[in-house]
């Protein structure tokens, strides 16, 4: 997922309390979220609770932590403090709706953390700092660029053996016959050695197919599944569903390809039925019709359809 791609693109081509940091509540076992848009928290609008009020949705997942000019300091796009009033009002007003939220690292473009903090020590501290900013328990690692995956899967297993934090990696699909590219499989063959539990979320997006666009979403997702039965050969199939998430592109992808209202319903019904762990699409920011017809925009989806149209149907799943 890409809030600095897109945002260039688009330039390019025209409640609880506020937890404290080392509390016992930030450290509880996470509760499970099964569906979580993407949200971008560095734009204005929407808000977390503007969207759970006109959907009901009660979980996000929020991009994207980074490094900063500070190096090993984990900040909202790299600008700002992950203990930002503005943001975390906005979580601390989610979760007096009873929602919650996953805090995403990474992206499409750095200086990523994981890359930055020189240890696995030092990054096991950043990944603390935001989720004691945060009081959240889920921390997914978006992964489009190469970063020191020992060092990381280091720091996760140990992050995980502290606070059992869940765990998820958003990788990049290169085919829908084949599923995750060759450097996201290596990433996940580290955590496997290093014994993560860890939810592998492949970006049903951007990927080349001769399918129509909602098949080869699924055959994206299902081409993972195989991966993932060569890294984790012990688990049952129940299992390994159990540990995948989906993550599509709604509306217009850049690729040229257009997912639909009717391929998220498709979707929808195969995760239901498989009984995956997670669905989510970029973005919540999009998911709204204001551009029909249009370029890829960070701020609409480029077709027709209603405001959160998209969050509305994926908040089905798993209910």
């Amino acid at each position: 997922m890409r809030i600095p791609r897109k945002l260039v693109t688009a330039l390019l081509a025209g409640s609880m309390l506020p937890l404290a940091a080392g509390s016992a509540l930030a450290q509880e076992a996470p509760a499970e979220i099964k569906s979580a848009p993407y949200i971008d928290v560095m734009q204005e609008k929407p808000t977390l609770a503007e969207v759970a009020k006109a959907t009901g949705q009660q979980h996000f997942t929020l991009a994207f932590v980074l490094g900063s000019a500070a190096g090993c300091t984990p900040m909202w796009g790299g600008e700002r403090a992950v203990d930002d009033p503005a943001i975390k009002g906005q979580i601390d007003e989610l979760r007096a709706m009873g929602g919650d939220v996953i805090v995403a690292t990474g992206g499409a473009m750095g200086p990523y953390l994981e890359s930055v903090c020189g240890t696995a020590d030092e990054l096991l501290g950043a990944y603390k700092t935001i989720l004691d900013a945060t009081g959240a328990n889920h921390l997914d690692v978006d992964v489009e660029a190469t970063i020191p995956h020992d060092v990381v899967n280091e720091a996760l297993a140990k992050l995980q053996a502290e606070r059992g934090t869940k765990v998820s990696y958003t990788l990049r699909v290169q085919a829908d016959e084949t599923g995750l590219d060759p450097y996201s499989l290596q990433v996940l063959q580290s955590a496997a050695a290093h014994g993560v539990d860890v939810l592998v979320n492949p970006m049903a997006m951007e990927f080349g197919s001769q399918k129509p666009w909602g098949d080869a979403v699924i055959a994206a997702a299902e081409s993972t599944l195989k991966q993932m039965k060569e890294i984790w050969p012990d688990l049952s199939d129940a299992d390994l569903k159990a540990r995948l998430g989906v993550t599509p592109m709604i509306g217009r992808n850049f690729n040229g390809n257009i997912f639909t209202q009717d391929h998220a319903r498709q979707l929808l019904d195969w995760a239901n039925a498989n009984g995956i762990g997670l669905l989510s699409f970029w973005s919540a920011g999009r998911d709204n019709g204001g551009c029909p017809g249009g370029a890829v925009s960070p701020t609409c989806s480029s077709i027709e359809q209603q405001p959160f149209e998209f969050t509305t149907l994926f908040k089905g799943f798993g209910a």
